[in-house]
């Protein structure tokens, strides 16, 4: 059955309210008609399942026929605070890490970033990676989405780290811990994962980072390119945790 993302505040009542762009992909492009099945999901954790009652110019409605609703609360909520890699490889992080579960995603700029964003194109960076989470929690069957922040300069971002409960540095540093005994104890709270860019976290910012707390950490004996060293992280916790 197919499915499709709608914003929370177009649920009304037992209908479902489709926006043009959506509605396009649907009636368009997916050739659906009215009368046909469909699955809706609002990033929130909840499921709606019902028909296409109505197709106009100004959208498409659904009339629901149930709803589903699951637990989003989780013992980890886990962030990923990603330095700008090159080309449009950050794509490609936030689907998968969507794939993998991410709860948040925090782009950084660096000092050794290469990939400069004008203070007038953050947004629309944060727009499309946003649109792309969405994206990938319609395709890999999530109920909710994370949320993708505006890039932010890593200095700025040392200073938002307080409502994190562990804070994670992956970096080439002497003094990291490998991550299985960083993790092996992570059973709740909000865990921040921060991965540096091509050429790693500079000395200066490994050391800022470990006078705020962070634990230095090494993912092994090779060395990660900086647009997979998050998604193996992720994959690190989730298998941690997912009980097998």
């Amino acid at each position: 059955m197919s499915r499709f993302y709608v914003r929370p505040e177009d649920v009304r009542g037992d209908e479902v309210l489709v926006s043009k762009e959506e509605a396009h992909h649907i009636a368009n492009v997916m050739r659906m008609v009215l009368g046909d099945k469909v699955v809706a999901f609002d990033g929130t954790g909840k499921e709606y399942v019902g028909t296409i009652s109505d197709v106009s110019k100004e959208g498409l409605r659904i009339k629901i026929s149930r709803t589903n609703e699951v637990n989003t609360s989780k013992k980890i909520h886990v962030s990923l605070a990603q330095a700008l890699p090159k080309k449009a490889k950050m794509d490609s992080i936030v689907e998968k890490s969507t794939e993998l579960g991410v709860d948040e995603i925090v782009p950084l700029v660096t000092e050794r970033t290469i990939v400069k964003i004008t203070q007038g194109k953050r947004d629309d960076k944060r727009t499309r990676w946003q649109n792309i989470a969405i994206s990938a929690s319609k395709q890999c069957g999530r109920l909710d989405v994370p949320e993708v922040k505006t890039p932010v300069r890593f200095k700025d971002f040392l200073d938002e780290l307080e409502p994190y409960d562990t804070v994670m540095m992956a970096c080439l540093s002497e003094e990291t811990t490998p991550i299985k005994d960083c993790i092996s104890n992570l059973k709740h709270g909000k865990i921040l994962v921060m991965v540096g860019p091509e050429g790693d976290f500079s000395p200066g910012e490994i050391e800022s980072a470990k006078s705020r707390g962070a634990k230095l950490i090494s993912l092994g004996r090779l060395v990660l390119k900086s647009d997979t060293a998050g998604l193996y992280i992720l994959s690190v916790l989730n298998y941690e945790n997912s009980g097998v």
